[in-house]
């Protein structure tokens, strides 16, 4: 698996940085990164920066993905946390304790089925939105 652009993008010392500010301010939210595997023909999310209830499910956080990136009820998207599937009854939360980063992002891949390997990164880091657009991971909303 390559780095994530958004590791290119910033360097450790300033994702660090942010990750605390963010969890220092927000600590009942998971710092999430979420992007788009090079290969794959997913739609582009608009962001990629979340702020994730801790409660949320994986499953739950699958559906504001699809919801984001306008996916068909048709199509089936899988996200993957260090190369495994977590369960979709997983919280969050447990998730990020198990598998966050050393800058303290989830970072987190994902593809729909039957692509390649290449799933939509949603890594432990935040493409940050302004003002963190955490009303839009309430499930259902």
């Amino acid at each position: 698996m390559t780095m994530s652009r958004f590791k290119q993008e910033h360097d450790f010392e300033k994702r660090r940085a942010e990750a605390a500010r963010i969890r220092e301010k927000y600590p009942d939210r998971i710092p999430v990164i979420v992007e788009k595997a090079e290969r794959s023909d997913i739609p582009n999310i608009d962001k990629i920066k979340y702020l994730v209830p801790a409660d949320l499910t994986v499953g739950q956080f699958v559906y504001v993905i699809r919801k984001r990136i306008k996916l068909s009820a048709e199509k089936a998207i899988f996200i993957f946390v260090d190369n495994v599937l977590p369960p979709t009854g997983a919280i969050m939360s447990s998730i990020y304790n198990e598998k966050k980063d050393e800058d303290a992002f989830l970072y987190v891949t994902g593809n729909k089925m039957g692509e390649s390997e290449d799933w939509v990164y949603l890594e432990k880091r935040l493409n940050w939105l302004p003002m963190w657009e955490t009303a839009h991971l309430r499930f259902g909303k």
